[in-house]
């Protein structure tokens, strides 16, 4: 580890050692998640709630009474030491025991008594957070169970909302769009220095197992795009015959748009010259200065190649999002150390799209690379695979069960992520196959390219 990084871990660390602090802060996430929760769970009536949208996802009401049951787990049970409130439905609720396609005939809390079964958790979970000594275990320390489940609630919710883009019918939600930008005129692409970087964290308080620990990595230089690509860019893809020229495609890629007979980005379909897109129960005509969304890690792979370029790998973004050459050290976000702001990212859902590109230049890294932040999950080059030190907790089905050449590092977040699940060192990850999630990318080269 560099010094300039353990000067930054150190200040993290500190900041992690008021209580009060902490226990405010878990209280203003824990509190945020479930405001999210309610609206994306209030917004239909109970026969949307109960049916199976797409059997990529759960119905809505099995995500709400996970929610609940995963913070009895880790709140009440592990940390409280409290007895099981319903010890017959944790089977129901455990994600690894039944698979998303069969939890639709699984016998589930209704929607209103899964309502309730959450809120008597969440109420018993804040008089534990009142008296709760952020001390003593791994599990507790610096409020890591609060946090955690914080991040799992915003996970799911992420997860409801894309459940939400699936459901067929009038629209649900509304937000405001984002603010108009001026068309974007700067450098096309960055040039990111090479060498040594800090990669990943040991003592961000609430990372996640795969996040740490902080190691070396060094990089060869390379050129990154300064904004993801956008829709404009990924048409001109599209009309030069992308999806009908094998040669811009891996085998296995190929033969997924084949069998599955893809042609566009997920929800668009062409109305006689213009494309159009469904987004959230409205259909419209596809923004041409949006970042791309809905494309599956095949598709941005072979617009990365017939653009003459390649996606970045997992190690070149993250210096891309953390590096400031001016200092040589790695940051907690592109702007800096500083929580998000608005004026940083598209997160949180407080739109329910991306932001042009080449907006929120407060956001922008040391070197000028835009919108690493909230958007579109970027799609990277890396399989999901530990870092050197790793150590599966509080369970290895978080992480570890996951890690291999099977699924796909994406980076960076997107606008239905909320900052308390969105840092520049978080990782997601996904099968190369998935589109409803809410991806996009951005392209690389090297630099002798």
């Amino acid at each position: 580890m560099t010094a300039p990084e353990t000067d930054i871990e150190t200040e993290t660390e500190t900041a992690g050692t008021d209580t009060e602090a902490l226990r405010k802060r878990a209280l203003t996430s824990l509190t945020t998640a479930r405001d999210r929760t309610t609206l994306l769970t209030t917004c239909v009536g109970e026969p949307d709630l109960t049916a199976q949208h797409s059997p990529l996802m759960s119905p809505l009401v099995w995500d709400l009474a996970h929610i609940g049951n995963q913070e009895e787990l880790w709140l009440l049970r592990a940390v409280g030491g409290r007895d099981a409130m319903r010890p017959e439905i944790d089977g129901l609720y455990d994600a690894f025991e039944h698979p998303r396609a069969e939890r639709p005939k699984l016998p589930l809390l209704p929607p209103e008594e899964a309502r309730r079964y959450a809120a008597e958790v969440r109420g018993r979970a804040l008089d534990l957070l009142e008296t709760a000594d952020f001390r003593g275990t791994r599990l507790t320390e610096a409020g890591f169970a609060f946090g955690m489940i914080a991040q799992h609630e915003q996970q799911h919710d992420e997860t409801m909302l894309i459940t939400h883009q699936l459901r067929k019918g009038p629209r649900a939600l509304t937000a405001p769009d984002p603010e108009p930008a001026p068309p974007f005129t700067g450098p096309a692409e960055v040039l990111v220095p090479g060498g040594p970087f800090t990669m990943g964290t040991s003592v961000e308080p609430w990372a996640l197992d795969n996040e740490r620990p902080a190691h070396p990595r060094d990089v060869a230089p390379f050129w990154i795009d300064t904004t993801p690509v956008t829709n404009a860019a990924y048409q001109a893809f599209i009309d030069d015959g992308g999806y009908d020229g094998e040669r811009w495609w891996s085998p296995e890629g190929w033969a997924h748009i084949r069998r599955h007979g893809i042609t566009a980005p997920l929800f668009w379909r062409r109305d006689g010259g213009q494309w159009l897109r469904r987004r959230f129960g409205l259909t419209e005509p596809v923004p041409p200065d949006e970042p791309v969304v809905h494309v599956c890690w095949y598709e941005a792979d072979a617009y990365a190649r017939w653009a003459g370029r390649r996606l970045p790998t997992e190690t070149e973004w993250e210096k891309a999002a953390r590096f400031d050459p001016a200092t040589g050290r790695s940051m907690r976000y592109p702007w800096g150390d500083a929580d998000p702001a608005p004026e940083h990212a598209n997160l949180g859902q407080r739109h329910l799209g991306p932001a042009p590109a080449g907006s929120y230049p407060a956001g922008a890294s040391p070197l000028g690379v835009r919108q690493l932040i909230g958007d579109v999950w970027e799609w990277t080059a890396s399989d999901f695979l530990p870092y050197p030190g790793f150590r599966a907790f509080p369970y290895k089905e978080y992480s570890e069960v996951f890690f291999g050449s099977d699924h796909k590092v994406l980076r960076g977040g997107s606008f239905a992520v909320d900052p308390v699940a969105c840092r520049g060192t978080f990782r997601n990850w996904d099968y190369p196959v998935r589109r409803q999630i809410f991806s996009g990318f951005r392209t690389a080269r090297s630099e002798a390219c």
